[in-house]
């Protein structure tokens, strides 16, 4: 008996710091008025298959079925094409639309640190916002989420419409632009003499090949570096990446938020702005999250490509910041209370526990088998402040014995009063 490869089970410890980071997402995407959404995990194959959804690589990861009616389905390898979904099976929603959502997507895929077949994601998108201000917020919110979670973190961004205008300056055709912008995003992996040779090996144009030697030798070119020296001042990806710049300077995100003109992540969806978030430190290497901008995805799906749906999401790698968190001391929360029947008092602590449960305050019943020294040690080594005792005399009262673990005091209260020092 045994998980399937790259599927883990979570409990105790571990799944209490999940539900940490998870909520603190949650409740960012709220602060930041972002509607809760939940999609189906099986899909129509055509759906995740189509040409306009995730490219080459994922659709080879994806994982397929047949149901009992012989029909083609597939689970859902991310949350944006079910949500570009949603978004075109209900024409009546009102833009401009911001959503959230946490779950479940798989991968068939190679299982390494941080990458596994089954793992949740944590997506939040906007629909019907065209300028920089979509991009800009979400790039806000991924730096205080990072924030709350004490990891500091570099947003790398660049536009692709940018990156396609530079590939045109230098020579490289149209037809050819996504294959050239994959092996520039691996500059990181594997050098420039990587992506070198890669782009020999692929038979793009000599001329453009030693035009981009030129480029990648340039120490970390800004935009208006490569503005200036492919001519690009008007175009329009050259004026997204500004407009984007800028506000991001006024925002005080400009240490936090650089630009990198190779980036362009591995999707072909995207259409202008993507982004990439990486641990600031240089320890984990591996991506803590990204997203971009798609404009064309629903229109397409939909068969309308005459109607703009503007779209820019994000996309937090759960997995990934799981296995950074996982390096670092964790501060433990305390737990909340501890009911002790001593004797045959089972009856009054469940109901004591009730009443103190219905405080809001969190509370478990011990199961009173083992000896009472015992059971405090433990309760003080797991965090525990209050502890309370029931016994037959303070049965025969109608009271409980309250012990504060970390002052070393106790009283004899009411459940009623005893709620009331808990709570202050």
């Amino acid at each position: 008996m045994q998980n399937v490869k790259g599927t883990y089970d979570y409990f105790g410890r571990e799944q209490a710091i999940r539900q940490r980071v998870r909520s603190t997402l949650s409740e960012l995407f709220e602060l930041y008025d972002f509607e809760s959404m939940d999609t189906t995990l099986l899909n129509e194959l055509e759906l995740l298959t189509s040409k306009y959804a995730g490219g080459d690589e994922i659709l080879r990861e994806m994982y397929q079925l047949t149901d009992q009616g012989g029909r083609q389905l597939g689970l859902r390898y991310d949350l944006t094409i079910p949500f570009a979904k949603v978004i075109a099976l209900n024409p009546g929603i009102e833009f401009p639309y911001k959503r959230y959502e946490i779950g479940k997507v798989f991968r068939d895929g190679p299982v390494k640190k941080g990458r596994l077949r089954e793992f949740l994601q944590c997506d939040a998108d906007v629909v019907g916002i065209a300028g920089p201000q979509g991009e800009a917020e979400l790039m806000q919110l991924a730096a205080e989420a990072f924030r709350r979670l004490e990891i500091p973190v570099i947003v790398k961004w660049n536009n692709r419409r940018f990156l396609g205008e530079i590939l045109t300056a230098v020579g490289v055709p149209a037809e050819e632009h996504l294959s050239v912008m994959l092996t520039l995003d691996k500059l990181a992996k594997i050098g420039s003499r990587g992506v070198l040779t890669e782009l020999e090996g692929k038979g793009t144009v000599p001329v453009a090949v030693s035009a981009l030697a030129e480029l990648l030798n340039m120490n970390a070119p800004s935009f208006e570096e490569l503005a200036e020296k492919y001519g690009l001042g008007g175009q329009p990806g050259a004026l997204e990446v500004l407009a984007l710049q800028r506000l991001i300077a006024e925002i005080g995100l400009a240490e936090t938020c650089v630009f990198d003109p190779f980036l362009s992540r591995g999707l072909s969806f995207y259409t202008g702005t993507v982004y990439e978030i990486f641990d600031a430190s240089g320890a984990y290497t591996s991506s803590l999250g990204g997203g971009g901008r798609y404009d064309s995805i629903i229109g397409k799906l939909v068969g309308r490509e005459d109607i703009e749906y503007p779209t820019v999401g994000i996309s937090f790698g759960m997995e990934s910041i799981m296995a950074l968190l996982g390096e670092r001391p964790i501060r433990e929360e305390a737990s909340g209370v501890l009911v002790i029947p001593v004797g045959e008092c089972m009856p009054q602590a469940l109901t004591a526990a009730a009443a103190i449960r219905a405080a809001g305050i969190r509370t478990a019943v011990d199961a009173g088998k083992r000896k009472l020294k015992k059971t405090l040690a433990a309760a003080s080594t797991k965090g525990i402040r209050y502890v309370i005792l029931i016994g037959q005399s303070e049965a025969a009262e109608g009271k409980l014995r309250l012990k504060d673990m970390w002052q070393q005091s106790e009283e004899l209260l009411t459940v009623e009063a005893a709620v009331a020092v808990i709570r202050k």
